[in-house]
Parts: C-alpha cells; structure tokens; sequence
C-alpha cells in the first residue's frame, strides 16, 4: 500500500513554481500562495523534447538549493490523494527518468498555517542538469522550440501567472525582459548570431525529458 505524504491535517499539500501554477491538471479542493524555504525558482534543466531539441536545447525551470521561493500551495482531499500523486510522478519523470526528486517539505501558506506538502526538486546528478550563465539562459530560452512550443512562452507564462497572483519573481521579470528583446533582435540578425549553448546530448535525456514543461 502506497504511504501517502499528508499533512496533519489529514490534506495532501502540491507545491507548484512552474507550469503547476497555470496548469495543474489534477482536482484540488483549495489553492493558495506559499513559502517555501532552503530552495529557489531556477532554470536549470535542459529540454531537448517539449521546449527544444537535442540541436537545440530549451531550458525549463526546476527548485535549485538555496535561498527561497513563492509559489502555491494545492490542496487535495485524501481520498484523492494516491491518484494525484500517481498522476504527478508520470508528468515530472515520465518513463521512469527521475529528472525531479520528489521530496515532503515545510510551507509557509499566506493564511500563517504552516503544514508539510510535496514539491518536485531537481536532481543534481541527471545528465539534463545544468546552470548557465545568464546570457547562456536567455539565448537558450529565446530560441528553444519543442513539441510543447516556444520556451519563451513557458517563461512569460509562469511569469505573467506569478505577477497576477503578487508574487512577481524578479529574476524571472528580468529574463522574460532578455529574452523578448533577443527574440525581437534575432528577426534582423544572421542565423548565425546569438545561437544557444549546445549542451552535451544524452540519449536517456531524450526519453526523460521534463514533461510538465511550466
């Protein structure tokens, strides 16, 4: 039997930073804005599927030691919870690649509650790791294109969602700022000039490539 990780309050708590925020796809009871401590918002995972391709990778955001980040907390019914957690652990890791640790940890919710609710880390030892410059990251996201779409739309998406929320990110408002303004430039520049990085290519990245795709 599969032990669920819920709250004392007997609630299984989703902590969301990416795509989760705007696209949870699973049922929830509840949604509020969180606090969680020891890890931050980065763009440290390559996709060479979803939002790019092995010539040209993308780059999707995962939670990197230190620091802190703002995000929401879901709240799922118990009854519910095996299923949603099933559901997640497919879209995070798909094909069994862990790409993300799923790990239980302490949030801060916006009402002062405090309770232990799951959010998904990236792992340091996967091939698809990575941090790029910033320079690097915004070339990367600028003209990353995979099956999902443009890289830059999971970018100003997670931070457009954030900002209406009041959780403005200002590391994610400077790149989305970067990033439009090298896209602009690219539609009068050579093919040539401002490529992405070409990060190492793994075949087993390619079946485990990032699935939620924020």
């Amino acid at each position: 039997m599969q032990h669920l990780p819920l709250d004392a309050d007997g609630h299984l708590y989703v902590f969301a930073y990416g795509s989760l925020i705007w696209r949870p796809g699973f049922d929830h009871q509840g949604a509020e804005p969180a606090l969680l401590r020891g890890y931050h918002r980065r763009f440290c995972l390559w996709s060479r599927l979803y939002r790019g391709t092995p010539e040209v990778p993308g780059l999707v955001l995962g939670l990197d030691r230190g620091g802190a980040c703002r995000g929401v907390a879901f709240r799922v019914v118990a009854s519910h919870a095996a299923a949603v957690l099933d559901y997640l652990d497919a879209r995070e890791n798909p094909n069994g690649f862990y790409v993300y640790e799923r790990r239980l940890l302490p949030l801060s919710l916006a009402s002062g509650r405090q309770v232990r609710g799951i959010a998904y880390v990236a792992d340091r030892r996967h091939p698809s790791y990575a941090r790029p410059c910033e320079d690097s990251t915004v070339a990367a996201i600028a003209r990353g294109h995979g099956q999902a779409g443009p890289n830059r739309e999971y970018l100003l998406n997670t931070a457009a969602h954030l900002r209406a929320m009041g959780l403005p990110d200002r590391r994610l408002e400077r790149l989305a700022r970067l990033v439009e303004l090298r896209a602009h430039a690219q539609v009068e520049l050579p093919s040539s000039v401002g490529e992405a990085p070409r990060a190492p290519i793994h075949m087993d990245d390619l079946a485990g490539d990032v699935a939620r795709q924020r």
